[in-house]
C-alpha cells in the first residue's frame, strides 16, 4: 500500500511539473485537445487572413470551442514579435494601450447538438486592449489567468500602410516549371526615408495564407529612387499546385457534396467519397474557397452555437512516392499542421489509407500533403498536382525597422489573386 502511495504522488509530482512548464510557442496551435475549430479573421470578411489595418475601425474575430462544456475561466494578452515570428522583447506598454490581459466573457452553450460544447468569441481591439504598434502579434489564451497553462495561440497582424505594393504573377523562369509554377516579381513603392532597404527592410510571402509557403525576401534585386523591386530570377517561384478538394457536412439528414454516407451511433458520422491521385496531365477547372472552412448547418439557426461535431472519415486510393514518409489532410481548418491527429493510416487489406477528424458541420476546403522523413519537406504536389492555371491567393507583408528601433513594423500588406474572381 505504501508503495503504491508513493508511486501515485510521484506520477501526480511529474504530472504537475510537466504542466507547470508547457509554454506558448510563437505559431498557430492548440495545446489542450478539447479545443476544437479556432477561427481568426478580420471581421469584415469571414475566413479571411487576421490582418487589420493600424488606427482604422478593423476588427478581429476570434473564437474557439471548448468541448468539456461547462464556463471556464480563459483569460488571453497579446504579445508583439518580430518579422520571423520570435518575441520582440519589448514591454507591453509599448505596444498595448489599456490593461496587458483580460478575461473572456463572451460565450456560448450549445443547442440542440449531440456534442455538447462552449463557444467563445472575442473581437480584438476592444475597450480593454488595444495594439498601438503595426506588426506581428500572438494573441495567447490561457487558463486561470495563469500563462503556464495554454490552450489555444493564434498569430495575427497589424498594418500600417505606409509603402504601395505591387505584385505580377508568371509562368516560372525555369523551362522545367513553367506549366507548374507562379513566378511572383514585387515592386514596393515609398516616400518615406528608407535610409539602408538591404539591411532594414524584409518582405515575407505567403500562398493561400499558408504558413509552410512562406519565402523570405531578406534583400531587394534593384533599389530605384522610391521603390524596391523583388525580381530575381530564382526567388519566390511558387509550385501552383491544383484547386482544394471540398466536402459539406452542414446537414446530418441530407448528404451534402462529396459525402458518401452519414449515420449516427453515439456521435454523428460522415464518411466521404474515397479521393484518387489528382496528379493529372491536365488542369481541370473548379471553384474552391482556397483553403478556408466555414462553419455553417441547414438543420438549426445559430452556426456557433448549433453546429454538431461530426466524425468525419477520409480516404485516399493513392500509391505513395516511398515507404519513407506520411500522408496529412490539411486546410485552414487545422492551420496546415503536421501532426498524428491528421495523419493517414494505411489498411493492408483494403489497401487505402484513412484518417478520421473530429469536425464541426460546415463546408471544408482540403488536401493532402506527404512529408518526407528524410528530409522532413513538406509537399502538396504529391498527390494534389501543380498547375500554372490553378487559382491562389497571394500575401505580401513588407516590414520594416528603423535605425535604432527595438521592433520591426508592418508598413505593407497586399493580397492578389492569379485570377479576379
Amino acid at each position: 500500500m505504501i508503495k503504491t502511495g508513493v508511486l501515485l504522488f510521484l506520477s501526480l509530482f511529474i504530472l504537475q511539473i510537466a504542466c507547470a512548464q508547457q509554454q506558448f510557442v510563437y505559431d498557430n496551435q492548440v495545446y489542450n485537445s478539447q479545443i476544437k475549430t479556432v477561427q481568426c479573421y478580420n471581421a469584415q470578411k469571414e475566413q479571411s487572413l487576421p490582418v487589420i489595418t493600424l488606427g482604422s475601425s478593423e476588427q478581429l474575430l476570434f473564437s474557439f470551442d471548448d468541448l468539456r462544456g461547462g464556463s471556464k475561466n480563459y483569460w488571453y494578452t497579446v504579445e508583439h514579435c518580430t518579422y520571423d515570428w520570435k518575441s520582440s522583447g519589448i514591454s507591453a506598454l509599448d505596444y498595448l494601450e489599456g490593461t496587458t490581459e483580460d478575461r473572456i466573457v463572451d460565450y456560448a452553450y450549445s443547442s440542440k447538438t449531440l456534442q455538447k460544447f462552449t463557444h467563445y468569441t472575442l473581437s480584438l481591439p476592444n475597450d480593454q486592449i488595444k495594439p498601438k504598434l503595426s506588426g506581428n502579434y500572438l494573441l495567447k489564451v490561457y487558463e486561470d489567468g495563469d500563462q503556464k497553462k495554454p490552450v489555444c495561440s493564434q498569430r495575427f497582424f497589424i498594418a500600417d500602410k505606409q509603402v504601395n505594393i505591387g505584385t505580377q504573377i508568371l509562368p516560372s523562369n525555369e523551362v522545367s516549371l513553367r506549366f507548374s509554377n507562379q513566378k511572383l516579381n514585387v515592386t514596393v513603392t515609398y516616400t518615406i526615408s528608407i535610409q539602408n532597404p538591404y539591411q532594414d527592410v524584409k518582405m515575407v510571402l505567403l500562398q493561400n495564407g499558408n504558413p509552410l509557403t512562406a519565402k523570405l525576401n531578406t534583400k531587394p534585386t534593384f533599389v530605384k529612387p522610391g521603390s524596391l523591386i523583388y525580381n530575381d530570377l530564382a526567388s519566390n517561384d511558387f509550385s501552383g499546385s491544383n484547386e482544394f478538394r471540398k466536402f459539406d457536412s452542414r446537414s446530418v439528414r441530407f448528404k451534402g457534396e462529396h459525402v458518401q454516407d452519414i449515420f449516427t451511433d453515439s456521435t454523428n458520422n460522415v464518411v466521404l467519397f474515397q479521393d484518387l491521385n489528382s496528379n493529372a496531365p491536365k488542369y481541370t477547372q473548379f471553384n474552391d474557397d482556397n483553403g478556408a472552412f466555414f462553419v455553417r448547418n441547414q438543420d438549426n439557426i445559430d452556426n456557433d452555437s448549433d453546429s454538431d461535431y461530426q466524425r468525419v472519415l477520409f480516404t485516399l486510393n493513392s500509391k505513395t512516392p516511398s515507404d519513407n514518409g506520411n500522408i496529412y489532410v490539411v486546410g485552414r481548418f487545422n492551420n496546415y499542421t503536421l501532426t498524428e491527429e491528421n495523419k493517414l493510416k494505411f489498411d493492408p487489406v483494403k489497401k487505402k489509407f484513412f484518417a478520421s477528424l473530429y469536425l464541426k458541420q460546415g463546408v471544408y476546403d482540403y488536401q493532402y500533403t506527404w512529408r518526407d522523413n528524410s528530409s522532413g519537406k513538406a509537399d502538396n504536389t504529391t498527390f494534389e498536382g501543380s498547375f500554372f492555371e490553378t487559382e491562389n491567393d497571394y500575401q505580401a507583408f513588407v516590414y520594416y525597422r528603423r535605425p535604432g528601433s527595438r521592433w520591426d513594423e508592418l508598413i505593407g500588406y497586399n493580397l492578389v489573386s492569379t485570377v479576379q474572381k
